[in-house]
């Protein structure tokens, strides 16, 4: 059974750092595109940073956040510096399948077909 879990969400003030977590359970990773989302609330879901062998990311984190990998965890990281209060969101990583390419930014959340349930993060001014 196919599985993705985040963790490592919080609350934090503004200029701090959080790192968040993926495991992925029931296939390994190698090989495949992964991807972080985040979703604030009445906003659209919107893609920010991808791997498959380097990071890309949407403007507004670049030079902020770093995606990564480490396939013997079968894991995915995002390290977030720098918060600001917008940033505030609903965090969510996301995989492909085997033999998928990996586009973007601009990312499209049906390029994707597992994904977690979610990790909260807040930031306060």
């Amino acid at each position: 059974q196919v599985a993705l879990v985040e963790s490592g969400g919080g609350s934090v003030q503004a200029g701090g750092s959080l790192r968040l977590s993926c495991v992925a359970s029931g296939y390994t990773i190698a090989g495949v595109c992964l991807a972080w989302f985040r979703q604030a609330p009445g906003k659209e879901r919107e893609g920010i940073a991808i791997i498959d062998g380097a990071g890309r990311y949407i403007e507004s984190v670049k030079g902020r956040f770093t995606i990564s990998k480490d396939n013997a965890k079968n894991s995915i990281y995002l390290q977030m510096r720098s918060l600001k209060p917008e940033d505030t969101a609903m965090y969510y990583c996301a995989s492909n399948t085997y033999g998928r390419g990996c586009y973007g930014p601009p990312l499209r959340m049906s390029d994707y077909i597992y994904w977690g349930q979610g990790t909260q993060v807040t930031v306060s001014s």
